[in-house]
């Protein structure tokens, strides 16, 4: 996407002044900085202030700025010099491939007698809008089953009084003078190969070849508008912590007809109290008695749809698992759902009445103390 320009991010004249550009700046870094904002784009709007005033706060920068446009900081400056085009028989295919590219960043454009010419963006064709990000809470339920939700973000829209040309009507729209509506103008300038015809981007219309004489009163002329929007969400079943979905279309404007951005829906999702989710599906742990665990039982199990019947068969250990088929998490825009996984864990009472002592007493007497585990105790003590 085509870059705005630098005094329009910052908000001050071609003609401002160090202090006015500082003043500037610190204001917007304050407004879009990522810890205080919330903006869902305040990151990328807090970079783009950043570099505008890192270019416009530098005397020379500002200089080649206000000269080449953005082909000044974008070209030959920000690959390195020559080593960035890996020499004259290096990258861009020996001294053919990359001779034309060393002067369009050095000049910002194509150049006479090599019958170049620019290949930059027009920045009169269609750009797509910037997408948006914002992330919302739901509890685990709303996870699992699916819910819709309403959000509300600001984005800039297409100003509805000037249909995004920036003009209180079409006469006002005017083609720029010094550049006959090419967007383009041509200097001379001399060089370390001599005199060289270089073609840059026009500075007063920006490269539009257009000049508004009077600017909308609702957008300023810049053809947009920030407002509100309350857009409503499906949130699938099955969704995730840390998933997003991408709503199409409802990012910021376009500009020059271009499509509008996208809005990507982040999700937090809320624990629940008593299931773990493990991909699609769920755990849990649910307690059992020391009869329960050595006679066996039917125990009724909670699941999100309502509770289940479980077999402990007689024997069963502590931290045994038993599996309950479908009885986890749909997953997202299939016909499949996940399981549930129950832990069983032994509950020891911590009172017990004179008669179960004495029946625990008789159980004890009664009870084989031969096996595996029984016999690696004994040897452990002769």
């Amino acid at each position: 996407m085509a870059k705005r320009d630098y005094y329009e991010v910052l908000g001050v004249s071609k003609t401002a002044t160090d202090q006015e550009i500082k003043r500037a700046y610190r204001k917007l870094a304050k407004q879009y900085h990522p810890d205080v904002a919330t903006e869902a784009n305040a990151e990328e709007k807090f970079k783009e202030v950043q570099e505008a005033y890192e270019v416009l706060s530098d005397e020379q920068k500002r200089a080649a700025y206000d000269q080449y446009g953005h082909a000044a900081t974008d070209g030959f400056g920000g690959q390195g010099g020559f080593g960035g085009f890996g020499g004259f028989g290096g990258a861009q295919g020996g001294f053919g491939g990359g001779f034309e590219d060393i002067f369009e960043s050095m000049f910002g454009g194509g150049f006479g007698g090599f019958g170049g010419g620019s290949n930059r963006r027009n920045p009169n064709a269609p750009q797509r809008g910037n997408d948006l990000k914002q992330t919302i809470t739901i509890t685990f339920e709303e996870a699992a089953f699916g819910v819709t939700k309403e959000i509300t973000v600001n984005r800039e829209e297409e100003c509805t009084k000037c249909g995004g040309s920036g003009a209180r009507s079409k006469d006002d729209i005017e083609t720029c003078s010094r550049c006959s509506g090419t967007g383009r103008v041509v200097e001379v300038q001399n060089t370390i190969l001599g005199r060289m015809q270089t073609q840059t981007t026009c500075p007063d219309c920006s490269g539009t070849g257009k000049k508004i004489k009077h600017k909308c009163d609702a957008c300023s002329g810049h053809g947009t508008v920030n407002r509100q929007k309350t857009i409503e969400v499906k949130v699938p079943a099955g969704i995730d912590d840390g998933q997003q979905i991408r709503l199409t279309g409802q990012g910021e404007a376009g500009r020059n007809g271009g499509p509008s951005g996208d809005l990507y829906v982040g999700f937090r999702v809320l624990p629940h109290d008593f299931f773990v989710r493990d991909g699609y599906d769920l755990r849990c742990e649910i307690p059992i008695s020391f009869s329960q665990a050595t006679l066996g039982a039917e125990v009724e199990v909670p699941t999100l749809n309502g509770k289940v019947a479980l077999k402990i068969p007689e024997g069963t250990q502590p931290g045994t698992e038993f599996r309950v088929r479908n009885k986890g998490i749909k997953y997202i825009n299939r016909e499949m759902t996940g399981d549930l996984y129950v832990k069983v864990k032994l509950v020891v009472p911590k009172k017990v009445s004179h008669r179960q002592r004495e029946l625990l007493h008789e159980f004890d007497q009664l009870e084989d103390k031969t096996g595996s585990i029984w016999d690696k105790l004994k040897k452990a003590f002769k």
